[in-house]
């Protein structure tokens, strides 16, 4: 149950989404599996975004983590920056966990939605077999990244902006966040605040779902908006290939219909996007690059330009 907002609250301190509705929630504890799937798909369809609730993680899993990320945003900056990213990486902000690197940590709430529940449900939706998407990400070498994204109060709202609009360069997103809202979907030309409580999660559906889809799920559009007066931390774990891997629309998906997008060594795409470069090229393009890259005895895998 969200908390009740007293006076000095009801105040906006934030940027208020333009829309009154929600984005769908889907109740894991449902007896009825099919309807469970189907409002998971309808909901990547549509949204590209969704919250699970009764999701069978444990509440004090959670707490804990929550409790973890504050604690370690209260400690001095030195001991921060001990564990900081080097000033030349490219990744994106907040301080990061590998769950790669963690061996149980492959077990844990992530890899529970991920493997046994979400993607088989998509991949079904798309009329393939269970694993297909989990497959076209990579299979058992998909890599997990968690963040801890703190956003400190902004005593100037036209400032309120922690990430602007965009969406996820990776396969799926798992959010935990705490009770400062702040995340706000972007649906029918509009804005929509993200409400979520103590014990759900937010799926964020991202790029290499889309793309494997072959446009049939979309990579959901969002953005992180900060507080005046209060703290605000996110806990998102981003699920992805592995950096050589190449992404691209599933085959099954592009017998009838022609490949909306173009397939991509992971390592590259990442660059692309992060430095807004061009992603997409004409069909005709493509082939050409292809067939020269065939003629020079090159990998047609490989992004190369002649």
């Amino acid at each position: 149950m969200r908390k009740k907002k007293n006076m000095a609250e009801s105040v906006p301190s934030k940027f208020q989404g333009t829309s009154p509705v929600d984005i769908p929630i889907v109740d894991l504890s449902n007896p009825n599996e099919d309807l469970v799937a189907r409002a998971v798909v309808k909901a990547s369809e549509t949204w590209g975004m969704f919250q699970v609730v009764n999701h069978g993680i444990p509440i004090e899993l959670m707490r804990r983590l929550k409790e973890l990320g504050t604690e370690f945003f209260e400690l001095p900056e030195k001991e921060k920056e001990a564990v900081a990213r080097p000033a030349d990486s490219t990744d994106l902000e907040g301080y990061t966990t590998d769950y790669k690197k963690d061996g149980e940590g492959r077990k844990t709430w992530a890899d529970h939605l991920f493997h046994r529940k979400i993607m088989g449900w998509l991949s079904e939706g798309l009329g393939l077999h269970h694993d297909a998407l989990k497959e076209g990400l990579g299979g058992e070498k998909v890599e997990y990244l968690m963040k801890i994204i703190f956003y400190p109060p902004c005593p100037k709202l036209e400032l309120l902006y922690g990430a602007p609009h965009h969406t996820d360069l990776n396969g799926i997103t798992f959010l935990i966040a705490d009770e400062v809202d702040g995340l706000q979907a972007y649906q029918d030309n509009k804005w929509v605040d993200v409400k979520y409580d103590d014990s759900g999660i937010v799926v964020i559906i991202a790029d290499q779902i889309k793309r494997m889809s072959n446009g049939r799920y979309k990579s959901g559009e969002h953005r992180a908006t900060m507080d005046t007066v209060r703290t605000r931390i996110s806990w998102p774990v981003f699920a992805e290939p592995n950096l050589d891997h190449v992404v691209g629309p599933l085959p099954e998906l592009v017998v009838d219909d022609a490949p909306k997008f173009k397939p991509y060594v992971y390592r590259e795409y990442k660059f692309l996007k992060m430095n807004k470069l061009p992603l997409e090229v004409s069909v005709d393009k493509e082939k050409q690059r292809m067939s020269w890259q065939l003629s020079v005895g090159a990998d047609p895998d490989v992004i190369t330009e002649p």
